[in-house]
């Protein structure tokens, strides 16, 4: 009796991992559907979810949430899709050492446009709650995530997008995001003089010291904390710090990913110009600085 109790709970488990494999099959079926379909046919759907919305069978929050998720996900799976599409074009390609470098930057905005799942829909998840309680907050965090979104996506990109005032741009939405989500357990400040903000700086690699003090310092701290960025020039270098008070680094040894492209994408840029430093404050939580060679801008100058 006991084996057969046993298989049944096997069958059980194999049974939910093939759903859970069919889930996820279907569900990047229609990310890629989403990526290629034009906005026109979007704007026929959101049209008529508006129209629905003056009728008693959908609500008009329902028809604005709709409209925001599906935006969300078309803008994220268009920039997904087109960074694939020139990562997959340059691999066909780099067969001399000009090429390879275009496929390295080719997979960097694919990384670039790559937003954790979770991320995306909890915050979705929010402004559709806010929709209803709070309008107006639902439409500032609906901002900021289209601020991160153009911000992220590579096809926005342009010349001169490499900047520390870029970064600190994209970060502040980013956590204004966060803040919307963790209250009064995450608080920041940030110290960037003016002056640095035309220096040239790895796009993405500010972002990913910023989440990773969140989700390994800030987030399995039951009181939450604060983040401190700062930045600074050490003779003809610049350092741009992400300081947390979270449970400390010894947290961020189970997920070693995003510093590694860390220091992976400083390697490629720079060679031994740059480096990545952790250190673990007195005061506890954990610090990390990036360091590299001083150079502002000169595009942004011009412009200016």
């Amino acid at each position: 009796m006991k084996a057969a109790m046993g298989g049944g709970a096997r069958s059980a488990l194999a049974f939910v991992r093939d759903l859970g494999d069919t889930a996820s099959t279907l569900w990047w079926q229609f990310f890629d559907w989403l990526a290629q379909v034009p906005f026109r046919q979007l704007s026929i759907m959101w049209v008529l979810a508006l129209l629905l919305a003056c009728t008693p069978v959908v609500m008009p929050h329902q028809a604005f949430a709709f409209i925001v998720i599906s935006f969300g996900l078309k803008v994220l799976a268009g920039g997904k899709r087109k960074a694939e599409l020139q990562a997959r074009d340059a691999s066909a390609q780099a067969g001399t050492e000009g090429l390879e470098r275009r496929l390295v930057e080719a997979q960097m905005a694919a990384l670039q446009a790559q937003v954790e799942p979770h991320f995306l829909f909890n915050t979705l998840a929010l402004i559709g709650q806010l929709i209803e309680t709070d309008p107006p907050q639902a439409a500032r965090i609906h901002q900021h995530l289209i601020d991160y979104l153009r911000s992220t996506l590579p096809q926005m990109r342009a010349r001169g997008n490499g900047t520390l005032a870029r970064q600190i741009a994209l970060s502040r939405s980013y956590l204004a995001i966060m803040q919307a989500r963790m209250k009064t357990r995450l608080a920041v400040s940030i110290d960037v003089p003016p002056e640095l903000a035309s220096a040239t700086f790895p796009p993405m690699t500010l972002q990913i010291l910023i989440e990773n003090a969140i989700k390994h310092g800030l987030e399995p701290k039951i009181e939450g904390g604060r983040i401190d960025i700062r930045a600074f020039v050490d003779g003809a270098v610049l350092q741009v710090d992400v300081q947390d008070d979270g449970v400390g680094f010894s947290r961020y040894a189970g997920d070693g990913i995003g510093l590694a492209n860390v220091r992976e994408r400083l390697r490629l840029v720079y060679g031994t110009r740059a480096a990545l430093l952790i250190e673990t404050p007195a005061e506890g939580g954990c610090k990390a600085s990036v360091r590299v060679p001083y150079a502002p801008d000169i595009f942004m100058e011009q412009a200016a």
